[in-house]
């Protein structure tokens, strides 16, 4: 029996490549998150920002304890089951009036994991709305061969190389994936997927947190990942530390090692060094 959804739910991840809404964190929780998130940004006095939005987990123990939280991985496990990786997170925040928007695409593209039994957990610190620019999703998309996507490299886009799919989407088949703060999704790494800019006057903040049974591969590089849950049998990727304190020596270490090991997975092919403003 499922840990957290419904047999129905689960069900419904594996047909339709996602479920939504799923409870994990009281209203109270998400600002939590949000202030402690805020909080370094006013220390820095900028938005959180290229390689720090990535792998965060391994920076802030804040961060650590919501990868690890309970109720977000027994939903995981109930649709990849027992033996948990966390591979990576990435904070997708649009800020107020902002043009920034993430193109169609599947996450699968340019990560290198096999096989793609892969889910993405993206929890929101806000609200998550149309006007604000939710997700999209085109339902069953996840189960048609990996489409062919361009790099656009677009100032504006939140992806890592700007990619889109290079063939049409249908939009008339989306399905928005509307959020309260402590809500999550989940979504499959070949979903189709993307979202419009935020047109309100406050930001939309929703960290995704990618998770991984322990089985699968990387096949571009030598990569790492934090075991959240189970076992790690397999041992194919080199295990990442949990962080003691906040950006401590032994957290910036381990966080630029990982990083580093990610970019050159996701950028292989170009000369991009690190992840983009």
């Amino acid at each position: 029996m499922p840990k957290l959804l419904t047999p129905a739910a689960v069900e419904k991840y594996h047909s339709a490549g996602y479920h939504f809404p799923v409870r994990v964190l009281s209203t109270a929780e998400a600002a939590s998150y949000r202030r402690r998130l805020e909080e370094h940004e006013r220390k820095t006095g900028a938005p959180l920002q290229g390689n720090w939005r990535h792998k965060c987990h391994l920076l802030f123990t804040w961060a650590d304890e919501l990868v690890h939280h309970p109720k977000i991985l027994d939903a995981v496990e109930d649709v990849i089951g027992p033996n948990v990786l966390c591979w990576t997170t990435n904070f997708f925040i649009k800020e107020a009036n902002n043009p920034g928007f993430v193109s169609w695409h599947q996450d699968a593209t340019y990560w290198g994991l096999d096989p793609d039994d892969v889910v993405t957990a993206w929890v929101a610190f806000t609200e998550v709305t149309p006007a604000n620019g939710y997700m999209q999703v085109i339902p069953g998309s996840h189960k048609v061969e990996q489409l062919p996507h361009v790099d656009t490299f677009h100032k504006d886009n939140l992806l890592s190389r700007g990619q889109e799919i290079a063939v049409e989407v249908d939009k008339s088949k989306a399905v928005g994936i509307a959020l309260q703060p402590g809500e999550m999704s989940l979504h499959h790494i070949k979903l189709v997927h993307g979202s419009d800019p935020n047109r309100t006057n406050d930001r939309r903040i929703g960290l995704a947190i990618r998770y991984i049974p322990t089985y699968v591969r990387q096949t571009k590089v030598r990569d790492s990942a934090m075991l959240v849950r189970g076992v790690d049998a397999e041992r194919n990727f080199d295990p990442e530390p949990r962080p003691q304190r906040d950006l401590d020596d032994a957290a910036l270490a381990a966080h630029a090692d990982a990083v580093g090991r990610q970019v050159k997975a996701l950028y292989s092919g170009t000369d991009r060094q690190q992840f983009r403003a």
